[in-house]
């Protein structure tokens, strides 16, 4: 552990995301967690992350996501969502919905849960099922009744791609059956299990243009009836993304086995020692540890970043990101046109969609225990 910086100049974590596990009930090809996950060390117990949420909440962190993997697999999901109440967090868990019966939803209504998102797939059974390889479109579709009937705001997220990206437009119409409050429609970054399958996933700019039309137009009709948020994904941007405004600036994520990190996909950037609350306070990690220091500021920065008048906009954009596309951490975000390295993401862009076009692409790499030891190397 480092020398503490200043505290004064830098803020407080305000987002703790705590990523209670890995497992899963899901196999989702665009799912972000690391593909080695299952050769990562045990779940934190209920006590260790209580102690987490604690210290988070002295430190001045308000927003509290449970996520995982499925949070819900855990049978000590209601106490934690209490504790985090009682703390004082605002609080939301962000599920498939795959084990949230109208029983464990009343209790944590009762308990104080601030908040629930519901993931779908796609807006037909065939699809839904098809990118998640379960069977669990109709499940899904009673849960968002039940969050409706326990008067949550309704918050549904989509991850788009070329598979469903036409069918915007029914998604936004199931989103207004189910009495959606907002919806939220992310293309698919490409870490973890995304960037796996990025060839497979990777749409073309037709379909991302008609659907962009397709989302406007919905919101001129109806208004503010459903709030709809639309992420175009990095790969056909020309600067990049304020990625978690600012490495060790506003969130704190911490794995199942209490790696803490300053983004969720930190973890593929070798060279770095993330700390584990197991090891260190959470104060430590944030303020003094190596790992959240690293990027913070500008004095890291590679020309063309140093000296762009936008680096206070876009922090230089996301570190996995270039790691993954150039090789180093440090490089400006191949998103950028000013970077040296963007003609590389716009050769991955093209040959992608030749691949697609000639039907070369490798199979979808469905997110599972078997291919996360296969793939990550793991036991």
């Amino acid at each position: 552990m480092n020398a503490p910086a200043p505290a004064s100049r830098i803020p407080a974590p305000l987002w703790l995301l705590a990523e209670l596990t890995y497992r899963c009930p899901l196999h989702c090809a665009f799912c972000y967690n690391p593909i080695d996950y299952a050769r990562q060390g045990a779940e934190l117990s209920t006590a260790e992350w209580i102690g987490v949420m604690r210290q988070a909440r002295a430190l001045g962190a308000a927003q509290l996501g449970f996520s995982g993997g499925e949070p819900l697999v855990r049978e000590d999901l209601e106490e934690l969502v209490g504790e985090g109440r009682r703390l004082g967090f605002y609080t939301n868990l962000i599920t498939s919905g795959v084990g949230l019966t109208e029983a464990r939803l009343a209790r944590m209504k009762e308990l104080g849960l601030d908040h629930i998102q519901l993931s779908f797939q796609d807006s037909t059974r065939e699809m839904n099922d098809f990118l998640s390889n379960t069977k669990t479109f109709d499940l899904k579709a009673r849960v968002a009744r039940l969050i409706k009937q326990y008067d949550y705001p309704m918050v549904l997220n989509v991850v788009l791609h070329r598979y469903n990206l036409d069918h915007v437009e029914r998604i936004i119409e199931m989103a207004l059956e189910m009495g959606v409050d907002y919806l939220e429609l992310a293309n698919t970054q490409y870490y973890g299990w995304g960037l796996a399958n990025r060839a497979q996933l990777m749409p073309t700019r037709e379909q991302l243009v008609r659907a962009e039309a397709v989302v406007n137009a919905y919101r001129a009709r109806i208004g503010n009836r459903v709030r709809i948020l639309f992420v175009v994904p990095d790969y056909f941007e020309e600067r990049p993304k304020a990625c978690m405004n600012g490495w060790g600036s506003v969130f704190l994520g911490i794995a199942p086995d209490g790696t803490a990190l300053p983004c969720h996909a930190a973890r593929s950037l070798p060279g770095i020692a993330f700390p584990s609350v197991r090891d260190f306070s959470v104060e430590e990690i944030w303020y003094a540890s190596g790992a959240f220091n690293r990027y913070r500021g500008d004095a890291w920065m590679k020309s063309p970043c140093r000296t762009c008048p936008e680096k206070d906009k876009d922090f230089g954009g996301c570190r996995c990101q270039a790691y993954a596309m150039t090789g180093d951490a440090e490089n400006a975000d191949p998103v950028c046109t000013k970077s040296p390295h963007h003609a590389q993401l716009e050769t991955i862009v093209t040959q992608a969609q030749r691949a697609q076009a000639q039907g070369t692409t490798q199979p979808i790499v469905f997110r599972s225990d078997a291919n996360s030891r296969r793939l990550g190397g793991g036991a």
